[in-house]
């Protein structure tokens, strides 16, 4: 570049002395800086998209219109896109760099908690002391009929309908008897499809991995019930699915307690009234089939109202043994107990974990303010 202006003033220095020189100083410093030419655009200051006013990315173009950004201001102030433009005499030599890709943060839910401690004692106490409330209740007569009545039935009943979803039954769930139609349909498994297809792809957008696992398996269980499993089939596993899928809802009612932090679960304290249902369901299911290990009377074999109960028609209509039913309901609920228990020691482990950071970053910004002081 020195070169370059050196040449510059030795072709000044030729022409005549009078006035040449300060006539041509000027064009030589507009080169050094030269000015922004009219139809270029100005910088980009706004926050929202020129062109939808949808909030402004990272990247060089709107993910929700797709404009480009500075050629959608450039219209807006001036009609038209920015035309390229001749370059100065002097210029910094410039390398392309693609922009950085922008992937959105995955949203941390403890940000919603304002007491972590506290948080962290309700983890540890909330399940077991609803467990202990529900066995409570369950050993005497009276508090034993009201857990069924009102928290023990809608869980069975809906363990019935959510089971004939998966098989492709348009199943609707009442107080004491679920509706259930003779062949399949396809209202109920479209509903299912599209709203587990919807949470997976919300967990996608959000990085959810697990969330997003989850449902995805979902998906395929209800592809292979719906399609592969034969009505007879579909129709012996929707019975069991009564007190079966009833005992896998009340787990995972009471495991939402530790999920949720910034959705109405936890904001709205419903998780509280799930725990609660969930715990006192799970006792209620399991405590039947944990006592007919050793008492057949235990066994709820016969008709309620005229009809048959579940026990009758596993055993009268598909041929199971007392003994198969009875140990297949008590393996199940010991299943749901270890995945209850493994969530449990997660969520109180992720709310200690929680604590002790914030405790450490409160220990760290108080030594910052005691040192600026001193």
């Amino acid at each position: 570049m020195s070169r370059q202006v050196s040449r510059t003033l030795s072709t000044f220095s030729t022409g005549p002395a009078t006035g040449n020189v300060a006539r041509l100083k000027q064009p030589r410093i507009q080169s050094a800086i030269p000015s922004r030419h009219p139809t270029q655009p100005e910088p980009l200051v706004t926050t929202t998209c020129p062109w939808c006013s949808a909030p402004r990315d990272t990247g060089p173009t709107c993910p929700r219109c797709g404009a480009d950004y500075a050629k959608a201001e450039a219209i807006k102030r001036h009609g038209r896109a920015a035309q390229a433009v001749g370059q100065p005499e002097f210029t910094i030599a410039t390398h392309d760099v693609a922009d950085p890709v922008h992937v959105p943060a995955a949203p941390d839910e403890w940000q919603a908690v304002s007491d972590p401690e506290l948080e962290w004692k309700f983890c540890l106490g909330a399940i077991p002391i609803a467990l202990c409330i529900a066995m409570a209740l369950q050993a005497t007569g009276p508090g034993a009929a009201l857990q069924r009545i009102f928290l023990t039935m809608p869980v069975h009943e809906l363990g019935h309908a959510v089971t004939a979803w998966f098989f492709g039954y348009t199943a609707i769930p009442t107080l004491w008897k679920t509706l259930i139609p003779d062949a399949r349909g396809f209202i109920a498994p479209l509903a299912l499809l599209g709203a587990c297809g919807y949470l997976t792809y919300r967990a996608y957008l959000t990085r959810e991995l697990p969330v997003m696992y989850t449902f995805g398996a979902l998906i395929f269980l209800q592809i292979f019930g719906t399609l592969v499993i034969k009505p007879d089939t579909a129709l012996m596993l929707i019975t069991f699915g009564g007190d079966g899928m009833g005992m896998i809802l009340a787990t995972l009612l009471m495991s939402s307690f530790f999920f949720g932090k910034h959705t109405q679960l936890y904001k709205s304290s419903l998780r509280w009234g799930f725990v609660v249902i969930g715990a006192a369901a799970f006792i209620d299911i399991y405590a039947t089939w944990w006592r007919a290990r050793k008492d057949d009377n235990a066994i709820p074999y016969g008709t309620t109202g005229g009809m048959a109960t579940d026990s009758m028609t596993l055993v009268d209509t598909y041929g199971w043994s007392l003994h198969t039913l009875v140990h297949r309901y008590v393996v199940l609920g010991l299943c749901c107990l270890v995945v209850l228990t493994l969530v449990y020691a997660w969520g109180v482990w992720r709310a200690k974990s929680e604590m002790a950071t914030r405790k450490r970053a409160q220990r760290m910004n108080d030594w910052e303010q005691r040192k600026r002081k001193d």
